[in-house]
């Protein structure tokens, strides 16, 4: 497996760095009048998802990481275990902590991509939006038409989100999996 010289650095690109993938969201290429050529990368890792700002030289290499990247579908969860099937209905648990956030929006059978760093999960990738009842919320006041005035609503699985203040109990919501935020309502009651 060969590796990366700086020269191949661009956002997007997971790259390894002390035995850690990495994904580069920012990339900055700086050529000072005199000395080498400055690539400074901003890393985000993806087995905690923080962020690093490194600056590289251009004879600097950095391993590429064994990524596999799998299509599930989401089975049921065992308390903090989430199970998922592949397509030859093998069965592969996650953790919550690897989920994160993400659990609150699972439902059965949502298909998913599981991305594995040396044979282990680290991320998971929900659809971009998914649909979600509306289980909970106070009634909006009639005649309130103040703009961008938000209500808590929690939805099944216990996730608490920010809607308007004209969404209902019982309403079908749309939400972007990668905010956790509103985004439009499908279906009134």
């Amino acid at each position: 497996m060969a590796d990366y010289t700086a020269s191949d650095f661009r956002k997007g690109l997971r790259v390894e760095l002390d035995g850690i993938p990495y994904v580069i969201s920012e990339f900055n290429f700086v050529k000072p009048g005199k000395g080498a050529a400055i690539y400074t990368c901003r890393l985000k890792s993806l087995i905690d998802g923080n962020t690093y700002v490194r600056n590289f030289r251009s004879n600097d290499t950095l391993k590429k990481p064994d990524l596999d990247e799998k299509t599930m579908r989401f089975s049921h969860n065992e308390g903090e275990d989430y199970i998922f099937m592949d397509e030859n209905f093998e069965q592969f648990t996650i953790a919550a902590s690897i989920l994160g956030d993400s659990r609150f929006f699972l439902f059965e059978d949502c298909e998913v991509s599981v991305l594995y760093f040396n044979g282990r999960p680290v991320d998971v990738t929900l659809p971009t939006f998914i649909e979600k009842e509306v289980l909970e919320t106070e009634p909006g006041a009639r005649g309130n038409t103040a703009t961008n005035v938000l209500k808590p609503a929690k939805i099944n699985g216990g996730f608490e989100i920010q809607v308007p203040l004209f969404i209902n109990q019982g309403d079908i919501i749309k939400i972007d999996t990668r905010t956790g935020e509103y985004s439009d309502r499908v279906l009134k009651r």
